[in-house]
């Protein structure tokens, strides 16, 4: 039987001309919106025409209210329980709940509201900007 050798404890940082990469605690995020929502832009400027990736962290008991983005947008939940709706009625207690792992189509111009409950909710964000939101309740 062959020994075992020991491996370095770290390995050599990859060539920044070849990847990038952040860690959990350098996402850079932004301040809480009056929302209950934190955003980090990762890719892009979802203000501008282009490519974007965001995270958005939903806090629990927060939701939008109906509103429409005028380009698709793709997500993927991250961590925790997002519950959507569609429609310009705003009625969080008929939302349906998209737990860890789901996916996403937000189409162009298509009402809905969304947000978190019980617990936090981590969304990645992709989408062709820009990534405006457009207020769209009925009232």
């Amino acid at each position: 039987m062959l020994p075992l050798l020991a491996a370095p404890a770290w390995a050599a940082e990859p060539d920044p001309r070849v990847l990038s990469f952040k860690l959990p605690d350098q996402i850079p995020w932004g301040p809480v919106t009056a929302n209950g929502n934190q955003q980090a832009v990762l890719v892009g400027d979802p203000s501008k025409p282009g490519f974007y990736a965001v995270m958005v962290k939903w806090l629990p008991g927060h939701m939008s209210r109906p509103h429409f983005h005028l380009n698709d947008r793709f997500i993927t939940v991250l961590s925790g329980t997002w519950w959507m709706g569609s429609g310009p009625r705003f009625d969080p207690d008929g939302t349906v709940p998209v737990p860890a792992g789901g996916f996403v189509t937000h189409y162009g111009r298509g009402i809905h509201y969304d947000g978190a409950k019980g617990e936090p909710a981590v969304l990645l964000i992709v989408g062709a900007g820009p990534g405006t939101s457009t207020p769209a309740e009925a009232k």
